[in-house]
């Protein structure tokens, strides 16, 4: 038997206006980075509600998920994986908006070349996402599936 492989499950939104996308300034590892609005899935939910949720926590807007563009693993250092399920949608300002995340820094619409020539990323996953909704990827978002709970033993 092999060892099981140690993964955390998070969501990240692709939100496109204009031809511009919505990143976050955050740090990571001493560094100030650009992500898409992201964040690890909590117990008990699914995986729209978390990213309807991150993006409500990191950039005070409301998010609608349209679809999604697939799943990705990526391999952190210590052997770890995170797996990452992207979604794409609209957002727009909430009519009283919360106190955002103290870790986002600030808000940017970049295209995507000046977010790659001007800043580190957090990871190849951000642009991996975004050349996928150039690319015109969209799968339903029933794809994704819910929660599903085990009836009580």
């Amino acid at each position: 038997m092999t060892d099981r492989l140690p993964c955390h499950i998070t969501v990240a939104a692709v939100i496109e206006h204009d031809g511009q996308f919505l990143f976050v300034e955050e740090t990571d590892g001493g560094r100030r980075v650009l992500n898409q609005p992201a964040g690890h899935l909590d117990a008990g939910e699914d995986l729209v509600d978390a990213v309807v949720r991150e993006v409500r926590e990191e950039t005070c807007m409301a998010f609608t998920p349209d679809a999604t563009l697939g799943c990705d693993l990526l391999e952190l250092a210590g052997g770890a994986v995170i797996l990452r399920v992207t979604f794409s949608g609209a957002a727009t300002p909430l009519p009283s908006p919360t106190p955002r995340d103290p870790a986002i820094h600030a808000l940017h619409w970049l295209t995507p070349e000046t977010a790659e020539r001007d800043w580190p990323l957090r990871s190849p996953l951000v642009m991996r996402s975004i050349r996928r909704y150039r690319e015109g990827l969209r799968l339903p978002l029933a794809a994704v599936g819910s929660l599903v709970r085990t009836a009580a033993q």
